[in-house]
């Protein structure tokens, strides 16, 4: 009896066993193996049930250096560019690898809403340059706090240029206000960390309030407005009265205005002149 039942528990682990499934992988999957073998031009990795895979040509020249510190046992993860080249192995990239991961990174730290320290490379007129996970990104002038927007006579772009650039070799705080892999398109915001801090007296006043206080800066798409001590709003180019001709009101960093309160709204204060 005991023979039998454990003929019949062999029988029904095979049966169990006929039915794992592989799923074969196709060109673009990121797949991960075991380094089984390096030489000098090319790298072999054990994928398991899904064949053998290799690094070589431009794509082994390229990591190099990477692929140098590998040894036998170790981990790799790497793209499917070809699903079985003439030698019969799976064609892989590690470049493309890791370029599809580090756009998938950027996705959850723009998703989790992470703060990230990013070292400023360049900058032009219309904001800075600064690289994450060996991507291009940008931060647009817009999106910088008050205290780093550069605030000129004029708003004239080549002399803003000019400001930018000395914040070139800085480390900046920023969230990435947009990603997008299919355009590579990576936009940072250093506004999206810190709001526009109110002074405490601030707690007094609403929506609707007038308050006087002096141009701190101008741009180019309006002005900042410094009250109550230490707060700080911002009046958009919409909110400047403008002559019949068009042409908005002049200001100028340290004139003195009145203007309204429009909207407080997490921690951002927006006025405007309009009404006033």
């Amino acid at each position: 009896m005991i023979a039998k039942k454990s003929a019949q528990n062999k029988t029904e682990k095979i049966d169990k066993a006929e039915t794992i499934i592989v799923y074969l992988p196709k060109a673009g999957d990121i797949v991960e193996g075991t380094v089984l073998n390096r030489g000098k031009n090319a790298l072999f990795l054990d994928l398991g049930p899904q064949g053998i895979g290799i690094i070589r040509g431009r794509e082994f020249s390229n990591a190099k250096d990477q692929l140098k510190t590998l040894k036998e046992g170790d981990k790799l993860s790497a793209k499917v560019v070809d699903l079985e080249n003439e030698d019969g192995y799976r064609e892989l990239s590690l470049a493309e690898a890791h370029e599809e991961m580090a756009w998938q990174d950027l996705a959850n730290l723009k998703n989790n809403g992470d703060i990230i320290e990013v070292v400023i490379k360049g900058a032009n007129k219309g904001g800075l340059m600064a690289q994450l996970k060996g991507v291009q990104g940008f931060l647009p002038a817009s999106q910088l706090l008050p205290e780093h927007y550069p605030k000129v006579s004029g708003a004239e772009p080549s002399k803003i240029a000019l400001e930018l650039q000395k914040l070139v070799g800085t480390k900046m705080s920023v969230k990435i206000l947009d990603v997008e892999a299919n355009s590579k398109k990576l936009i940072f915001s250093e506004k999206e960390i810190k709001r526009v801090k109110a002074d405490p007296a601030l707690l007094n006043f609403k929506a609707g309030d007038e308050v006087e206080g002096e141009i701190s800066g101008v741009t180019n798409f309006g002005a900042f407005l410094k009250f109550a001590e230490t707060a700080e709003g911002l009046v958009y180019n919409s909110e400047i009265p403008a002559n019949e001709s068009g042409q908005l009101q002049t200001l100028k960093v340290g004139q003195k205005i009145k203007a309204k309160i429009l909207e407080i709204n997490n921690d951002r204060i927006y006025l405007t002149l309009k009404t006033i």
